[in-house]
């Protein structure tokens, strides 16, 4: 008894403003306690009425999808050339075949047909003909058999001839009928042979860029060299340093080199050219008939 009227007495000696503090300290803990008591703090889903309908809706959804197994995209015609890694992905090709499409187009080639496409891709003959009828080719692969069907009423019995000119007298026209060769390419050849006043090898043509081995092989079948009486020559035994660097095959120390054997060992004859040193021997077929001894 004396132990509760000591804590009221401490509690009294305590001024106005810190009893109603103390009161208010303990009054919020018992408040505390108590929500903590009797709230349930459980979290609650919160499901909004649009949302509540697609779930109600869900078991059905569900059976459709089941039921809808066979379904099938649309597919609108297209051309295989331009199959890209997705679209191969959707029409169900794997990734090597995608890829070989991929290599070959790379190689500026074109598939023509759904038989050329298997046999760059390698897809399965099931695969291919689901959708090989959309394929849509340019109408001149299409009309490709039609064109045909009129060349083949000709007559081919006798082989028509080719006519073989001097691509020294070639004209840029005559030089362009040369599948391969363009504007840029027939300047480039008869820049060439202005250079030299006239080719003497149809081998110069490899050292022209950005003519292809192929399109070399089909100028020697259509031009040759008759003539060289327009070709620049030069006499390697009078010639000015200056004169021999001028000659489109003679680099200036080249040429500072052919003087000083001549000066040392006297006339140059043809057999000569080897020993000068960096004298380009692989072309000293080609250099001689340049040159004048």
């Amino acid at each position: 008894m004396e132990t509760n009227d000591s804590i009221i007495k401490s509690f009294l000696t305590y001024s106005k403003s810190q009893r109603i503090g103390i009161l208010l300290f303990f009054g919020i803990i018992i408040l505390v306690q108590g929500i903590y008591f009797f709230y349930d703090f459980t979290i609650k889903e919160t499901i909004d009425k649009e949302q509540f309908k697609w779930l109600a809706n869900q078991s059905t959804i569900d059976s459709l999808k089941g039921n809808n197994k066979n379904y099938k995209p649309t597919i609108y015609p297209f051309n295989p050339n331009f199959i890209t890694d997705f679209k191969g992905y959707k029409l169900g090709m794997s990734v090597d075949e995608i890829d070989r499409l991929l290599a070959f187009r790379n190689q500026n080639k074109f598939v023509n047909s759904a038989e050329e496409f298997q046999a760059v891709t390698k897809v399965s003959d099931s695969l291919l003909r689901t959708f090989s009828p959309y394929f849509k080719f340019p109408d001149w692969v299409t009309n490709k058999k039609n064109s045909f069907q009129t060349f083949a009423k000709k007559d081919f019995s006798k082989p028509e001839k080719v006519i073989v000119m001097d691509i020294n007298e070639a004209s840029k026209e005559d030089l362009m009928k040369v599948y391969g060769i363009g504007d840029k390419i027939s300047d480039r050849i008869l820049g060439e042979k202005q250079k030299y006043g006239a080719f003497v090898s149809i081998e110069q043509m490899n050292d022209i860029w950005g003519l292809s081995p192929e399109v070399i092989e089909k100028l020697k079948t259509s031009f040759v060299i008759k003539s060289t009486v327009n070709a620049k020559k030069i006499n390697i035994n009078n010639a000015s340093v200056k004169e021999l660097s001028q000659f489109p095959f003679f680099r200036y120390q080249l040429a500072k080199d052919i003087v000083i054997y001549r000066t040392m060992k006297g006339e140059i004859k043809i057999e000569d050219l080897t020993k000068i040193k960096g004298f380009p021997v692989e072309k000293i077929k080609i250099i001689a008939l340049y040159l004048e001894f």
